[in-house]
């Protein structure tokens, strides 16, 4: 298959869209083709928002495609579409593959909606900070699935999530793709069968768009590489008792002996993420200074949110992630400093990534931390703690912005390089699973 033809075909993206348009344009695709396209509600979310899958073709093999996992990973909606819209229009393609496609657009339309501030503007980094929304670990759709590893045990499983394993269930796939992307890293994939072959066709695709492969730190401590920029699943039970979470898709889709794919794509490009030259200091050293950056992040914030504490008002899901995410980001932070190796040269992307990540904690918690004091004070309650906080984590905001601004020149990517990516893992993962 010519991967790359497919790639091209994706057209200009000027912005992400939002919950109501998107399910607008999937209305319209289904009246356009009667009898291909067919539609149906799988569940609804915490908030009562309609789910829906697109079911295309009639092969004899399922994929489930699901997108928007994480609301602040909007990517997938627009690569739901393309891959929609294309299925319809090339038959040949649909008959190569042999799969019935079940595809969920938006499987978290209430976070989805609570990011729609800066959709609109998706290379624009302070407004996706201000107007950023991610749920806590346990009330996200991709992290939600049961789990019971030893003495641990998960059992809060989301509407949304729920509704996902009704999906795969019903229809037995043999392929899930999650659909997800990042910041400033490079683009990399999760699979979760050690498949050297596979991992080399998708390593090969974000450069076919100009985009880098990411070679810095793995995004989760000691992930397992298959292949350049390809990292083994981490199990459910790996991940879940370490932040207070349950499973994944991909512990799901094993049910079912399912080739699982996680695509990663980046919003803003930076060539020095996949510079693996070394720099002539230590792995140690510069897992030190992060380490030293970020408690000063997460200790700022804790004693913002101790000061407000008895003063809040407002159950808005801001005040739960940002508490959540404060011990998501001291989890990750014991994880890096048991890190081995630490004598061991450290490479430009290394180095880069770890002050990313650190721009990355602070932008996002300062950013969720606001909007929870900004409800509060909509909500008018306008006490001086509440007040005082509101004020003087708005400088360290800004504060914090102009340095990640001044350490990040990459530009941001067109958003149609990114589904074009993620439309090529797709086709090229369903080809793969059928060879």
């Amino acid at each position: 298959m010519n991967v790359a033809k497919y790639m091209n075909r994706v057209p200009h993206q000027a912005a992400f869209p939002s919950v109501d348009t998107l399910q607008a344009e999937l209305e319209r695709l289904v009246a356009a083709h009667p009898g291909l396209v067919r539609s149906r509600r799988i569940g609804a979310s915490r908030l009562g928002e309609p789910l829906y899958a697109l079911t295309i073709g009639d092969g004899p093999r399922d994929a489930v495609i699901i997108a928007d996992p994480h609301p602040n990973e909007p990517v997938g909606t627009l690569t739901s579409l393309a891959l929609v819209r294309l299925l319809c229009e090339d038959w040949r393609l649909r008959a190569e593959l042999g799969y019935r496609w079940h595809v969920v657009a938006c499987a978290d339309p209430d976070g989805a909606r609570l990011n729609e501030g800066w959709y609109d503007r998706p290379g624009d980094r302070r407004a996706y900070a201000e107007h950023f929304y991610r749920p806590a670990p346990a009330e996200q759709v991709e992290w939600t699935f049961p789990l019971t590893a030893g003495d641990y045990r998960f059992d809060r499983t989301l509407p949304e999530t729920a509704a996902l394993m009704r999906l795969m269930d019903d229809v037995r796939p043999a392929l899930v793709c999650s659909l997800h992307n990042g910041e400033y890293q490079g683009a990399f994939f999760y699979l979760n069968r050690r498949d050297a072959r596979l991992a080399e066709r998708l390593a090969a695709l974000p450069g076919l768009e100009g985009l880098p492969l990411h070679h810095g730190e793995p995004e989760l401590p000691r992930a397992e590489p298959i292949g350049s920029a390809v990292y083994l699943t981490p199990p459910g039970s790996q991940v879940g008792p370490a932040f207070g979470a349950g499973g994944s898709s991909a512990d799901h889709a094993a049910r079912f002996g399912a080739l699982h794919l996680i695509t990663e794509v980046p919003f803003w490009a930076d060539e020095r993420v996949a510079d693996r030259r070394p720099i002539g200091r230590t792995h140690g050293q510069v897992l030190a200074e992060g380490a030293a950056a970020r408690r000063d992040v997460i200790d700022t914030l804790a004693a913002g949110m101790r000061s407000v504490a008895g003063d809040l008002r407002v159950p808005s899901p801001f005040r739960r992630s940002a508490e959540s995410t404060l011990e998501t980001f001291r989890t990750l932070g014991e994880l890096e400093e048991a890190l081995p190796d630490r004598d061991r040269p450290v490479t430009v992307a290394e180095e880069f990534g770890n002050r990313q990540a650190t721009h990355l904690m602070r932008l996002r918690l300062t950013g969720t931390f606001l909007r929870m004091l900004d409800a509060e004070l909509a909500a008018g309650n306008h006490t001086p703690a509440v007040r005082e906080q509101r004020r003087l984590l708005g400088e360290r905001f800004e504060t914090w912005y102009g340095q990640a601004a001044a350490d990040s020149p990459g530009p941001p990517i067109e958003p149609r390089k990114l589904v074009a990516v993620q439309l090529g893992a797709i086709l090229t993962a369903a080809e793969h699973a059928t060879s």
